[in-house]
C-alpha cells in the first residue's frame, strides 16, 4: 500500500522521530546519505527535496554543474534500528534542480524507467527480481597498499588455519569448501544472521532461509522473498546496512567482497528472475523443458547472447574474476541447464508451480548496484523475448567432466573486468531500449572502471608476485 507524504510524517511524528536521514544510491552501489533535524522538516521535503554537492560522489556530476537535488520517497519510510535517537530514512531519487527531471545516472531512476519499459513493450507488466546474496563475516581484518608495500590479513574463529592456534581454539574449525550447512558448534555465527533476519524483517524484507555457507572462516547466506524490480533494489541495499551493521555491533566485520580468501568459494548473488502479465506467469509451461515456457527460452536466449556485455554490471570489480574462473564451480559457462549449478542459467527444477517457475542467472556477485543489475538483466532478457533468441540445446551434463571438444563449444565469461568493459562498448543498444540506460551512464562506468580500477590494479605488484619473481 502506497504511502502518502502525510502519513509518512504521521508516522515519524507518532514515533517520536528526532532525525530525517535521507539516502541515495551512487552509481557504484553504495549508499550516500545526509541528515535533518525533523524541527527542519515538514510535507513539502517531499516536492523541495534535499539539496546536495554532485560532484563530491562518485561518476555523478562536474565541479562546474554539481548542485543537484534528491526527493525522498514516502515508501520507503524506515525507523533507523542502529541509529541512537529516533532516525527515520528515507530512499530518494535524483533530479537536476533546474529543469526538474530525473538523473539518467541515478541508478534508482534506470530501475523504475525499466519497470515502466516492460509495461510499455507489452511483453509483460511485472518482473520479480529473487537475489541470493552471500557474504563473509570476519573477526577482523587489515590491509595496506602503498609504494612500499601491499598486504591484506583476515581472520575468523571458524578459520581452517586457526585449528593449531593456542588462543582459544577449540578445534571446530571448518575445512575449505565444508561450510555449506553444518551445525553449531562448527557454525559460530547462527545467532548473529538470526539477528540480521529479525532485524530485515522489522524493515519490511520477508525473509526465507538463512545458513552457513560453503566457504570456511564465516561465508553466511541470508535470502529473501522475491519482490518487483525496485523494490527488490532498495531491499539489497537495505540488507546491506543491516549485514555490515549488525556484525559491527557485535565487534565484526561483514564484506560483500566477491573473493576475500584463496582456496576457497567465493561470494555471489545469484538471480532468480520471472515475468507476468495480467497475473499469470510468462515463464511457466508444465509441459516445456523443466516446466519453463518458449517466452522463458527466449528470455534466457537474450541473457546468454548479451551475458558478456552484463557481467560489466553483474561482476563489476576485478576481485570479481577471481571467484570466475573456468573449472571451479563458479558459473563461467555460457549455457543453461535444469539444476546444473554450473551453468551460467539454471532452471530450478524443485520450482514446480506456476507461482515459484523462474529462471537464475548465476553470474552476479554483490558488489554490483542491485538497480543496475536488474535492469540490465531485465532488457537483456526481454531482447531475446523480442528477437526470438535461441538459447539452444540445454547442458543436461555434467560440465566439469566435459571433453575439451565440448567445451571448445560453449562460450565462457569474460575473464576480467577488462574484458566485460569492452563486451559492453561493443553491445549496448538493447540497454537503451526505452530511455532506460543512458549512453551518458554506460560511457561514465566504462571510463570510470577503467581508470579507477582496470588500470590501477594493473600497475600494483602484489604480494604473491614477489613469491613468484622476487628471484628470477
Amino acid at each position: 500500500m502506497a504511502i502518502s507524504p502525510k502519513e509518512a510524517m504521521a508516522m515519524a511524528k507518532e514515533a517520536g522521530v528526532k532525525i530525517f536521514d535521507f539516502r541515495f544510491v551512487d552509481m557504484l552501489g553504495t549508499w550516500q546519505h545526509t541528515s535533518k533535524s525533523a524541527s527542519d522538516v515538514d510535507e513539502d521535503i517531499f516536492e523541495d527535496g534535499v539539496g546536495f554537492d554532485g560532484s563530491s560522489i562518485r561518476g555523478f556530476q562536474a565541479i562546474n554543474a554539481s548542485d543537484m537535488l534528491m526527493i525522498p520517497d514516502p515508501n520507503t519510510a524506515r525507523m533507523d534500528p542502529y541509529a541512537a535517537v529516533p532516525t527515520m530514512y528515507f530512499i530518494c531519487n535524483i533530479f537536476h534542480p533546474l529543469t526538474g527531471e530525473g538523473y539518467s545516472k541515478d541508478a534508482r531512476g534506470v530501475a523504475q524507467r525499466a519497470e515502466a519499459y516492460l509495461k510499455e513493450s507489452g511483453l509483460g507488466d511485472t518482473a520479480y527480481m529473487g537475489p541470493e546474496p552471500e557474504f563473509f563475516v570476519f573477526d577482523s581484518v587489515r590491509y595496506g597498499s602503498s609504494n612500499e608495500s601491499a598486504f591484506y590479513e583476515v581472520d575468523s574463529e571458524e578459520g581452517f588455519w586457526n585449528s593449531g592456534s593456542d588462543a582459544g581454539n577449540q578445534g571446530y574449525t571448518i575445512r575449505p569448501k565444508s561450510g555449506y550447512y553444518p551445525v553449531a558448534p562448527h557454525d559460530t555465527l547462527m545467532d548473529l544472521r538470526t539477528e540480521m533476519v529479525l532485524t530485515m524483517e522489522e524493515l519490511g524484507i520477508p525473509i526465507e532461509i538463512h545458513h552457513h555457507e560453503v566457504g570456511t572462516a564465516g561465508q553466511c547466506e541470508i535470502d529473501m522473498r522475491f519482490d518487483t524490480l525496485v523494490s527488490m533494489g532498495d531491499k539489497v541495499q537495505t540488507y546491506k546496512y543491516v549485514v555490515r551493521n549488525t556484525a559491527k555491533k557485535h565487534g565484526k566485520v561483514a564484506t560483500f567482497m566477491p573473493k576475500p580468501i584463496f582456496a576457497d568459494n567465493g561470494s555471489g548473488m545469484h538471480v532468480h528472475m520471472s515475468i507476468w502479465q495480467d497475473g499469470k506467469n510468462l515463464m511457466f509451461d508444465p509441459s516445456g523443458y523443466a516446466g519453463v515456457s518458449e517466452y522463458a527460452k527466449y528470455y534466457i536466449g537474450g541473457l546468454l547472447k548479451h551475458a558478456p556485455a552484463l557481467l560489466a554490471f553483474a561482476a563489476p570489480t576485478t576481485n570479481s574474476y577471481k571467484r570466475l574462473v573456468p573449472g571451479f564451480e563458479a558459473p563461467v559457462n555460457l549455457v543453461y541447464s535444469a539444476a546444473n549449478r554450473s551453468a551460467a542459467v539454471r532452471i530450478p527444477i524443485y520450482a514446480k508451480s506456476e507461482r515459484s517457475k523462474r529462471v537464475e542467472f548465476r553470474c552476479p556477485d554483490t558488489a554490483a548496484n542491485p538497480y543496475l543489475l536488474f535492469a540490465a538483466l531485465l532488457l537483456a532478457g526481454l531482447d531475446g523475448v523480442k528477437n526470438k533468441i535461441d538459447p539452444g540445446a540445454p547442458a543436461d551434463f555434467d560440465l566439469f567432466e566435459a571433453s575439451e571438444k565440448e567445451l571448445r563449444r560453449i562460450r565462457s565469461t569474460p575473464g576480467s573486468l577488462g574484458e566485460a568493459l569492452s563486451a559492453l562498448e561493443r553491445d549496448h543498444a538493447f540497454l537503451l531500449e526505452g530511455g532506460v540506460f543512458s549512453t551518458e551512464l554506460i560511457n561514465t562506468w566504462i571510463a570510470y572502471k577503467r581508470t579507477n580500477e582496470v588500470n590501477q590494479a594493473a600497475l600494483r605488484p602484489t604480494p604473491y608476485e614477489y613469491y613468484l619473481y622476487f628471484d628470477v
